[in-house]
Parts: C-alpha cells; sequence; structure tokens
C-alpha cells in the first residue's frame, strides 16, 4: 500500500469514470471494440489531459476479473491524518476498518459510508485488503471523495480517537447494546468494524468505549462486514437526522 497516495490502478465504468471526473488520470486504456461506446469518457479523459491508449484486451493488465473494458493509471490521492479525518465532518463521523481482507468488501463499505453522510475512513496500512483497484471497483467513486486515513495500529488508533475528543462504538453480534438509537452516534463517533469471520481484534475490543449489535431476526448469526458496515453508517446518519 503506497504510504503517500492511493487509487493509482483504477478499473470499471464507474470507478474511472470519477477518477476522471477528480482530474486524476494520467493514461487511459480501453479496448479498441468499446472505444465508441465510451466515447464521452475518452474525451473527457483526453480533456483533462490524460493519454488515451487503445488496446485489444485490457484485461490482460487489469487486476480485476471484470474492468469493465477500462484501465485508468492516476495520480495518487494523498491519504490524510487522523486529525484531519476527525475534522472532515462536525461532528466528527468515521468508520474504522479493522483488517477487513475482502477488497470488496472495503470498497462496498466505503461506499455506504460516503452515500451516508460519514466524514472519513479510517484503515489500517497493515494486514487488511490493499486500496487498490478492486477496492475502487467496488467503491464506484465514493474514495475520490471521502479522505481516507492510513494508521499502523487500529487499536492505537481507537486510542488515539478517545484521546482526540471521540466516541468508539465497536460493532460485535453478541453486545448486549443495541446499535440502533445508541445516543453517542449524535455525538463525535467512529464505528468500528471487525474482519470477516473474525470480528474485532483483542486490543480493539478492550479499547472501544461502547461494544454494540445491531439486531437480528431468525437464525441469522451475523451479517457480512459491508452490510454491518451500511447498517451503521446509516443509523448514524438517521440518529442525526432527528
Amino acid at each position: 500500500m503506497v504510504r503517500d497516495g492511493i487509487g493509482t490502478e483504477v478499473e470499471g465504468l464507474h470507478a474511472v469514470a470519477a477518477a476522471v471526473s477528480a482530474g486524476r488520470v494520467s493514461t487511459l486504456y480501453v479496448d479498441s471494440s468499446r472505444a465508441g461506446a465510451l466515447s464521452e469518457l475518452l474525451e473527457a479523459a483526453s480533456g483533462m489531459g490524460a493519454a488515451i491508449k487503445r488496446v485489444a484486451d485490457v484485461a490482460e493488465m487489469a487486476s480485476t476479473t471484470a474492468p469493465q473494458g477500462v484501465v485508468a493509471h492516476c495520480r495518487p490521492i494523498p491519504v490524510v491524518s487522523l486529525g484531519e479525518a476527525i475534522d472532515a465532518t462536525e461532528p466528527a463521523a468515521l468508520l474504522v476498518l479493522d483488517h477487513l481482507e475482502d477488497g470488496r468488501n472495503v470498497g462496498a463499505a466505503a461506499r455506504s459510508a460516503c452515500a451516508a453522510g460519514l466524514g472519513a475512513l479510517v484503515i489500517s496500512s497493515r494486514r487488511g485488503a490493499p486500496l487498490g483497484a478492486a477496492v475502487f471497483k467496488t467503491a464506484a467513486g465514493a474514495l475520490e471523495h471521502m479522505p481516507v486515513a492510513l494508521v499502523s495500529s487500529v487499536a492505537a488508533a481507537v486510542a488515539d480517537l478517545r484521546r482526540l475528543g471521540v466516541w468508539t462504538v465497536g460493532l460485535d453480534a453478541g453486545a448486549q447494546n443495541s446499535l440502533f438509537g445508541l445516543s453517542l452516534l449524535a455525538e463525535p463517533v467512529a464505528i468500528v468494524v471487525g474482519a470477516e469471520g473474525k470480528g474485532l481484534g483483542r486490543l480493539v475490543r478492550e479499547r472501544v468505549d461502547v461494544l454494540a449489535s445491531i439486531p437480528l431476526a431468525g437464525d441469522v448469526e451475523s451479517l457480512n462486514a459491508a452490510v454491518a458496515a451500511s447498517l451503521a453508517a446509516y443509523e448514524v446518519a438517521r440518529v442525526r437526522s432527528g
């Protein structure tokens, strides 16, 4: 993962179009057979100074399985500090991902958090899905708008958030507190989501201010990490809208 920036490789129509709109595409590769259908995208990319390269099949250079005929090499998006992430909204509203390993979950969580109005994403720079093409493709443009803070330790970041006046709420299927209607969500808050199948790390679990669960009906034991992050992001928005 690049320390001074993310998103240098972007694939998929929505993600590439968002990168073009952000003015950061340096080279755009397109399947020759799809160039006509993508003429508006190519014109926009060319207009912002990107080099256009027509190739037989972009899949040969893609890292995702379905690049949709376009691959872009881009100038990186700078990452932000934890303090800058806190300042992105007033009051602060952050989504912290504790070592999610599936890039599609990271991208989907980022997309939901951005759509719900959360201010920034906090992700570990180690032992998680790299913020590469798969994440950006699933995020479908959200990461062009949502600041990302990379931290060396999620547990340390949770402690820093407390020191900086931000409440931390860890999602845990077995927690007695319900996330729904939790009054802390109206305060400066960070929602912490654990890894797929593993949940929150031990130190993270010990350091969050509150453990909260999303109520489940029937025999479902837990939710997909991205779904849980989405529900939590929208619950923050709902509580604050009231």
